[in-house]
């Protein structure tokens, strides 16, 4: 007999190991953890959202931003200016209130020594109406609601990763428990063989067989072990805690009696990143109408209080002023004019995008439930065809202990019996993932 013979089926191999190999420690700490206990951990230590989180509190700091638009501005300022400019050594003079009646003088009118003033001075500035801003504070309050649906659609993802994770870790043991089963029969074959050799009634190439697939099934016992580890460092990373441990999860019971598939499944249109997408194109909307608001007059109020003195530090002489004022861009090169057109262009792209992504959506929701219908079909086929295997070992496992099989009969139908379980493994795996994809192409929590 050839060693192919008797090695597992690559695909079987290649399904085991679907995981990466690295060696597991012996000193491992296992820990039990339910599914729900990774859901919690992972939305209250994920980095993905905290990062979510801090974008939800940049976008609510920069609408506090445009409460400007109703509360003062108020400066304080302080100058020490010196000249001998006529006009402004006389303003100066008239500031400070100290104009004396040799300051008419024309020659020092004309040719006036240097003069100083130190000028303390309080403004207030008050917006009234500026319709513009107005409409752009209704557009940064959308953009803290587009952040809030965003943090949900991340926790919503997050939960979907946590549930794939979960079922890998699970299929992982499903494996090894395959792999130990398996084990267990070739090791049972083993024995009988090696008794029968001894007496001389077999053959020395019969028991290296065996002796081969013996450590081929150990060696994949080892790697499955591994996949376990990896599994459990890919849940610790999901939920932000210590990455050294191995869990052990709850058992995944076969579900081959649902119904299958039939009927059509709409997206909700009331789905996260949905609602979401659907802010920022009202956000486009309104900063639309607050360029176009810009065409409009604006009207603001404005006062002073200041005090001059030619000594610094000095309050000799205050004055107020305070005014109202009315300005109005009546044409800015067009710039207004095209504003508004990119502005438009970059909300059409938004609306087509959101349509793209329902009718994406939609097509990924058919095709998970066409995926569901034959996962679960293909479990209830394989559920099945163990029932046959495990009898066809059985017979054979007989015959062969009354010398009517050789030891590649048995060798290949012990494989067929451990391919069949653990195509009902992945079966239920892919049914359960299957599962979790449609609940998250189909969620629609509140904040």
């Amino acid at each position: 007999m050839t060693t192919k013979s008797i090695l597992l089926p690559g695909i079987f191999i290649t399904a085991v190991l679907f995981l990466s190999t690295a060696t597991a420690s012996a000193q491992q700490t296992t820990k039990h953890l339910g599914l729900d206990e990774a859901l919690a951990a992972t939305l209250k230590n994920n980095k993905a959202v905290e990062l979510a989180m801090l974008d939800e509190k940049i976008a609510a700091a920069s609408y506090k931003e445009t409460e400007a638009i109703f509360f003062p501005q108020v400066g304080l300022s302080y100058s020490a200016l010196g000249t001998n400019n006529p006009l402004n050594a006389f303003g100066f003079k008239l500031q400070q209130k100290s104009i004396a009646q040799n300051d008419f003088d024309p020659a020092k009118l004309n040719d006036p020594s240097a003069t100083s003033d130190f000028t303390t001075k309080l403004e207030l500035q008050q917006p009234i109406i500026n319709f513009d801003m107005q409409y752009k504070r209704k557009a940064a309050a959308k953009q803290v609601d587009l952040y809030n649906y965003k943090t949900q659609r991340t926790k919503e993802y997050l939960e979907l990763e946590v549930n794939k994770a979960y079922l890998q870790l699970q299929l992982a043991y499903d494996a090894a428990d395959v792999l130990e089963d398996a084990n267990k029969t070739a090791g049972a074959v083993y024995t009988f063989t090696n008794n029968h050799y001894k007496q001389g009634l077999i053959q020395k190439s019969d028991l290296l067989n065996v002796q081969l697939r013996v450590t081929t099934i150990e060696t994949n016992i080892a790697k499955a072990k591994s996949n376990i580890q990896n599994a459990s460092d890919y849940l610790s990373l999901l939920m932000g805690v210590d990455s050294s441990l191995v869990y052990t999860v709850d058992k995944v019971q076969p579900e081959t009696n649902e119904p299958a598939y039939s009927g059509k499944f709409n997206i909700p249109q009331n789905r996260a990143d949905f609602i979401a997408m659907q802010r920022a194109i009202e956000a486009s909307e309104l900063m639309i109408t607050a360029t176009k608001k810009s065409y409009l007059p604006r009207l603001n109020a404005f006062g002073s209080y200041q005090f001059n003195d030619a000594s610094p530090l000095g309050f000799g002489a205050s004055a107020w002023m305070a005014g109202i004022q009315l300005t109005w861009d009546i044409f800015k090169g067009n710039k207004t004019k095209n504003s508004i057109s990119t502005q438009k262009i970059q909300r059409d792209k938004l609306i087509e995008q959101l349509a793209q992504q329902k009718e994406q959506s939609q097509l990924e929701l058919n095709k998970a439930y066409h995926d569901l219908s034959d996962a679960q079909f293909d479990a209830r086929q394989q559920k099945a065809a163990i029932e046959q295997a495990a009898e066809a070992l059985q017979i054979l496992q007989n015959r062969y202990q009354q010398g009517l099989v050789n030891t590649t009969d048995v060798l290949m139908a012990a494989t067929q019996v451990s391919q069949q379980k653990f195509a009902l493994a992945q079966a239920v795996y892919a049914a359960n993932v299957t599962k979790a994809w449609i609940q998250f192409l189909t969620s629609t929590k509140n904040k």
